[in-house]
């Protein structure tokens, strides 16, 4: 505690315990708790009638109050034990498993390790894939690190809550900074009931913690499609608005025709949000109703003959999800007609053309200036419908400039579009876009290929990064690449690597720098290998 806060806690104990200061603890905040006085400071004095003076005093109060602790009394009951689960635990070693999870370092913090050593927090999240792959859970000295790094991270909460299991829901009910944990996603889910004992799975989806009525709901899903939007039926309607969105979005996974029925009621619900997401999964259904209604729509707007935007947003289209007020810089008309392109079938096109395939269709000369927000909209379609075809006529040569391309130059929206396309068709794209423009516009591209990067995509990568060398830039340059390829090539490449790694350079200038650079990456790829080597169950 600092000597101004000392001062404030000394004046705020002598006003509560009648020192000599005087005074009386303002009746706004006399029994607010350290949580309310954090949600006064963050929403402002004015909510409680009080002034920020007495804020500060009580906030003095509550941190002596914390710091001396309780006072001796009587044992309150202990916690419930933990059930216990029938999977394995990590085998690893236990510095191993420690270094995994931040090391020396505090959970969350990103720190470069120095010269040529790996940074093991960067490798965080392919051994908590690894593990979770092998279906391990954690040994119990472990828990408390992985609730840290899901607190941390919420990239890899999903991963971390499911490594941790039962033990760390049970843990979480313990410790109010994980209670996070208790309301997240399914991989924080304990052990689910079989799908067909309707008893069990009726009983946790009415009592269960959130992620595990998430992690029910898909199981549900899975074994029966049908059964899914059934039982979100019978709570539905006294499900808070977040979690109706939340239990939507996870609608994604399976989704299917048999989601229909129910993702059309919802396109009546009293939340924008959760109307919103009904019609964008509706439209991910070519063969839904909401599609056809969009089809129609879209069809008379968009033809040979041109482009004719709607005039109106009415009612029927605002149900369907159509947002009426564009953003800024967005006309209305324009705004419009990129919500009912997208939300059209890409089926629907090929007849409207007169047979032609997609490459042709994008190919084709679009006037009166419509053509950018025309391809952009069924670039989103491409991805949403998960369309390969619209996506590789969209995407164009990966050779050519990327201004020149059949429908978007930016590279955000190549990165989705790649997305819709099989392993080797993306790698091999990407591998192409490398050998003609370099390094320095790939790093969005190669974050959606397949990990580990092999073949002709990870020699592309190891060629482009020795092209720089020889140029003589600085390895800085391309860290951000470095840094991909340190978590996502092959450790297979290392060997290709040696050369680089070793080869003799003077004291000082990028050539030094360089080889720094590829001894880190060959380190790293190595203990790769190993700590997932170390996950393999035996043979």
């Amino acid at each position: 505690m600092n000597t101004t806060t000392d001062r404030a806690a000394d004046r705020a104990t002598d006003r509560t315990t009648g020192g000599t200061t005087g005074g009386s603890m303002d009746p706004a905040y006399g029994d607010a708790g350290w949580d309310e006085l954090v949600a006064a400071a963050l929403l402002g004095t004015e909510r409680r009638r009080g002034s920020p003076e007495a804020l500060l005093g009580a906030a003095a109060v509550q941190t002596v109050r914390r710091r001396a602790g309780l006072r001796p009394a009587e044992a309150g009951p202990g916690p419930s034990p933990r059930r216990a689960t029938r999977v394995p635990s990590l085998r690893v070693s236990p510095a191993a498993a420690r270094a995994a999870v931040g090391g020396p370092r505090r959970c969350g913090q990103r720190q470069r390790a120095a010269g040529a050593a790996p940074d093991l927090t960067e490798l965080l999240p392919q051994w908590l894939a690894a593990a979770g792959q092998h279906g391990y859970r954690a040994p119990a000295s472990l828990v408390p690190a992985l609730l840290d790094v899901a607190r941390a991270r919420s990239d890899l909460r999903p991963q971390a809550l499911a490594l941790a299991g039962t033990r760390g829901l049970w843990l979480a009910r313990l410790n109010p900074d994980w209670r996070f944990a208790l309301r997240g996603g399914s991989g924080g889910a304990g052990e689910l009931p079989d799908a067909e004992d309707s008893a069990g799975v009726e009983r946790l989806w009415q009592e269960g913690l959130f992620a595990e009525r998430v992690a029910l709901l898909g199981l549900v899903r899975a074994h029966e499609a049908a059964a899914g939007p059934r039982l979100l039926e019978t709570t539905w309607s006294t499900e808070r608005a977040e979690d109706r969105l939340m239990f939507l979005d996870s609608l994604r996974v399976g989704l299917s025709a048999d989601d229909e029925p129910f993702l059309e009621a919802a396109l009546g619900d009293r939340s924008r949000n959760v109307r919103a997401t009904a019609a964008e999964l509706l439209s991910a259904l070519p063969t839904s109703a909401l599609a056809g209604r969009m089809a129609e729509r879209a069809l008379a707007c968009v033809g040979p003959e041109g482009v004719t935007p709607p005039a109106a947003c009415d009612a029927g289209m605002l149900r369907d999800g159509v947002v009426k007020r564009p953003p800024a810089g967005r006309g209305e008309r324009a705004w419009w007609l990129g919500q009912l392109v997208e939300s059209a079938p890409l089926s629907c096109w090929r007849e409207r053309f007169g047979g032609l395939g997609p490459a042709e269709i994008v190919a084709l000369p679009v006037a009166e200036g419509w053509a950018e927000e025309l391809h952009a909209a069924w670039c989103r379609a491409a991805v949403r419908q998960g369309d390969p075809a619209w996506s590789q006529a969209l995407l164009g040569s990966a050779s050519a400039p990327p201004a020149a391309g059949p429908a978007t130059a930016s590279l955000a929206e190549r990165a989705k579009l790649l997305s819709t396309l099989g392993d080797e068709e993306r790698a091999a794209w990407v591998a192409e876009f490398i050998r003609a423009h370099g390094l320095s516009e790939a790093f969005q591209l190669l974050g959606v290929c397949v990990v580990p990067w092999a073949g002709a995509l990870g020699r592309a990568v190891i060629e482009a990064l020795d092209s720089a060398r020889e140029a003589g830039g600085y390895p800085w340059s391309f860290s951000g690449v470095m840094g991909l390829a340190e978590r996502c090539l092959d450790p297979a490449e290392a060997g290709r690597l040696d050369a680089l790694a070793a080869e003799p350079v003077e004291e000082g200038g990028a050539a030094a720098y360089w080889s720094e650079a590829f001894q880190r990456l060959v380190a790293t790829l190595r203990l790769r290998a190993a700590l997932h080597a170390e996950l393999a169950p035996p043979r």
